[in-house]
């Protein structure tokens, strides 16, 4: 059994070019607007990959929830509208990048002890391929996604993601996306002043991730009203945890998008080198 691991990997392995080793971007999505928006936010996007020529895209976002850990394993992902009340045009955009069933198999293969399975029904939804198509417009870069396991508690998610580091040296850019701070039940739809706590916990989580301090992130939802107020549910958060496993020692980490849209949910983005 473990010849035939191994042999599975060193095939997967040799069917995925290397590239130079890739930063790790965790970036705060916010509305699917954004997908067919130029703006602000929009141009930190594109800023932040501008010179990368990744071998693949690996995307962890806040919308693929499962039970067990998959990876996405089809070679033409398709596009997921997973959203709904928004303009006919949002609904018309498709990001036809290629997938990568060979990245997939290493990953199936590298990370243990934990168990990845492959996905074929999935595609690429819109916590991917709103942020990605500003990043990657000629959608010419393989995209797949890695979803989140919802038993895994916080600190399982970081070890996951510590395994995932063979792929930033292979030339894989690995992009967290959710948001830092997401409660959209509070969100004012007129309004960007961000409530007191909202403001608070951004810099709080700031802070945090600048020392890399990722044994209070991990909790971070217990640390204050303002921590739970901003993480009422872990999904946008648990994306940041992947890009705080994912840095290794030295590096360093760059702010952007540093805005509080609808009061309630920041954009607070970074990039770690």
């Amino acid at each position: 059994m473990m010849g035939t691991t191994l042999n599975a990997l060193a095939s997967a392995t040799k069917n995925t070019p290397a590239g130079p080793k890739m930063p790790v971007l965790f970036v705060g999505h916010g509305t699917p607007m954004n997908a067919i928006a130029e703006n602000e936010i929009t141009r930190g996007w594109q800023q932040m990959v501008r010179g990368l020529n990744p071998v693949a895209v690996l995307c962890i976002s806040a919308h693929w929830e499962t039970a067990g850990t998959r990876v996405l394993a089809v070679p033409k992902p398709k596009t997921i509208h997973d959203f709904y009340g928004f303009p006919q045009e949002l609904y018309a955009v498709e990001y036809p990048a290629p997938g990568s069933p060979q990245v997939a198999d290493e990953i199936i293969h590298t990370v243990h002890p934990f168990t990845v399975e492959e996905d074929h029904e999935w595609g690429l939804d819109h916590g991917a391929w709103s942020v990605i198509r500003h990043m990657f417009p000629n959608a010419d870069i393989p995209v797949l996604q890695l979803s989140l396991d919802r038993r895994l508690s916080p600190q399982s998610h970081v070890e996951l993601a510590k395994t995932l580091l063979f792929l930033r040296r292979r030339g894989v850019l690995i992009v967290g996306s959710g948001n830092l701070v997401h409660n959209i039940r509070a969100a004012k739809w007129d309004s960007d002043e961000p409530y007191d706590w909202a403001a608070e916990f951004d810099e709080k989580a700031r802070k945090l991730i600048v020392t890399n301090n990722v044994a209070e992130l991990i909790r971070a939802d217990e640390l204050s009203r303002a921590a739970s107020l901003s993480i009422p549910t872990r999904e946008h958060y648990l994306p940041l945890l992947y890009a705080m496993g994912l840095r290794e020692s030295g590096e360093e980490v760059s702010f952007f998008n540093e805005v509080i849209q609808m009061g309630s949910m920041s954009m607070r983005s970074f990039v770690i080198s």
